[in-house]
């Protein structure tokens, strides 16, 4: 690959770069195809269709940009959108090789300018697979790769020359100087380490330096069956500039129970940037799904704020249409619409994971 994208050294903040809020205006959503099908075993002959459902949402307000690993890929996803009725002129492929589909995690942190608006850059933060799986070196080259396609500028996220570890999934911000992340995913020392050499003060530094942020709110525990250990888009969002949704487990004797209401805990004596309270909404869990034995992550926090709508993650379950009365009432400006998830997150991940957005350059 010609190294022809550029390298900053400032950091962005520096340069007056933030990470806008996933409801400020995108020029496009990014996924991956699907191709790994040791990611969902014998529910992968489903998941095309579930991303082609996906992507069908988000093309009426937006360019979708398509990763796939080959020819044959595009071919196949061409043939799944059309099937559908997606309108192709709304699409871009990027023959890019990944090693999965879990784009939030892996796939270009876009961050704009406060003053200057038409500028967009990316952030290329370090990925090592959730720091538990072992084929990763494809997904952790997509940053730089979409730089060199897009011609965009690119900062190297680095704290005393070490490259920092972080998946998108990790964090979430309200686009006014706010954070949210967890202890358990971005400071774990023992069972899936990012980042070994640093403490909360450099992980805080780097999360201001590279993505404009102020004010960083620490949580505790994720859900049980993430097996990213910890993600904050699993559990916890930013639906306003002051308003966040949580969700809650009413069963005390259900594994998540105590950890969300902690979460609740910290977050009632939190403030933001400006010093206020944080509205909090509460979303309910759906009923437990397993993989065998296994929990997974099964949650309406996983949703997905696009230009055309709010895409939520729903599994049958009669707290489906609960969740979607919540986040409609939360979510004015555009329509909330469910995306059945049950086959897409045995792969332990739904919408939120599949996709990246990208800010559009106004």
């Amino acid at each position: 690959m010609k190294e022809s994208y550029k390298l900053i050294e400032n950091t962005p903040t520096v340069l007056g770069f933030r990470m806008p809020a996933e409801w400020e205006p995108h020029e496009a959503t990014w996924i991956s195809w699907p191709h790994n099908h040791t990611d969902w075993l014998e529910k992968f002959s489903s998941i095309p269709s579930a991303y082609a459902q996906l992507v069908s949402k988000i093309a009426p307000g937006e360019m979708v940009r398509i990763l796939v690993n080959s020819d044959m890929i595009r071919a196949q996803a061409q043939q799944s959108l059309r099937d559908i009725g997606v309108d192709m002129a709304a699409i871009e492929f990027f023959e890019i090789p990944t090693n999965r589909s879990w784009t939030r995690d892996f796939g270009p942190i876009f961050v704009q300018r406060y003053d200057r608006s038409d500028q967009v850059a990316i952030v290329r933060f370090r990925f090592n697979g959730w720091a538990r799986y072992p084929d990763w070196e494809k997904d952790d080259a997509i940053p730089e790769q979409v730089a060199h396609r897009l011609d965009f500028p690119l900062f190297n996220a680095r704290i005393n020359t070490k490259d920092i570890v972080l998946e998108g999934g990790s964090i979430d911000v309200n686009g006014r100087g706010t954070l949210l992340t967890t202890e358990e995913c971005l400071l774990d020392r023992e069972v899936q380490v990012r980042n070994p050499d640093l403490n909360k003060e450099e992980v805080e530094i780097a999360l201001h330096d590279y993505l404009g942020v102020s004010n960083i709110l620490w949580l505790g525990r994720g859900i049980v069956g993430d097996d990213t250990h910890g993600h904050i888009d699993d559990f916890c969002r930013f639906v306003r500039p002051d308003t966040v949704v949580l969700c809650q487990e009413r069963d005390p004797k259900d594994i998540n129970y105590a950890p969300l209401e902690e979460n609740r805990e910290r977050l009632e004596g939190m403030r933001l940037e400006d010093g206020s309270r944080i509205e909090i909404a509460r979303l309910p869990m759906p009923a437990p799904l397993y993989l065998n034995e296994s929990r997974l992550p099964a949650t309406y926090a996983n949703f997905y704020i696009s230009n055309a709508a709010v895409l939520v993650p729903t599994f049958n379950d009669a707290n489906d249409r609960i969740a979607l009365g919540i986040l409609s009432e939360l979510f004015t400006d555009r329509p909330v619409i469910g995306i059945h998830a049950g086959e897409m997150v045995w792969g332990f991940g739904t919408l939120h994971c599949a996709t990246q957005q990208q800010p559009i350059k106004r």
